[in-house]
């Protein structure tokens, strides 16, 4: 199951609830991710410096939106989802090759807005930086653990599902082994 990368689904806005027995606290709602087979963690930010260079900085800042769009309409392309963090956005891809397909895709966003930056940097440098890293996540060989929450980071581009069993501890969620259904 896929999410959008720029809302969340309507099911994953609120953290799930757990009703309490009479006289007990509610227990908290324990989740893990899950996601089926390799995939590219994907991470990419900016720094504004020179607040002023509006004719650098903003054409960046405008041109993300479109892209996540772009990526949402279009889940061949490999966007599994994604968290925006501020100024930096922490994106899940199927894999590396569908990465760099879209970063180099004349046909696509991302490469008319990185060749039109380029051009607006080296005339102003210093006043806008943009950094990425990127991980290959090999299947099985990640964890993640969301309480009382909703659904955020790799929970939202794969699925959430009880943090029982094997789940219940980060050691078993990394152990590799099969999770009965």
């Amino acid at each position: 199951m896929t999410h959008s990368p720029t809302a969340p689904s309507p099911d994953t806005t609120a953290a799930p609830q757990t009703p309490a027995l009479p006289g007990h606290a509610r227990r908290p709602v324990r989740l893990a991710a899950e996601i089926d087979g390799d995939f590219v963690v994907f991470i990419i930010g900016f720094r504004i410096r020179q607040w002023w260079r509006l004719d650098v900085w903003l054409p960046v800042f405008l041109a993300m939106p479109r892209m996540l769009t772009e990526l949402a309409r279009q889940p061949e392309l490999g966007l599994l989802g994604g968290q925006n963090a501020g100024l930096t956005l922490i994106q899940y891809w199927r894999s590396t090759e569908h990465l760099n397909a879209y970063a180099r895709a004349r046909e696509h966003q991302h490469l008319p807005a990185w060749r039109a930056f380029n051009l607006k940097a080296r005339a102003a440098a210093g006043a806008v930086g943009i950094w990425h890293e990127t991980y290959r996540v090999a299947a099985g060989q990640y964890e993640a653990v969301y309480v009382d929450m909703p659904a955020s980071g790799l929970g939202r581009a794969g699925r959430l599902v009880p943090a029982t069993g094997r789940r219940e501890t980060a050691a078993g969620r990394l152990s590799g082994e099969p999770t009965p259904s």
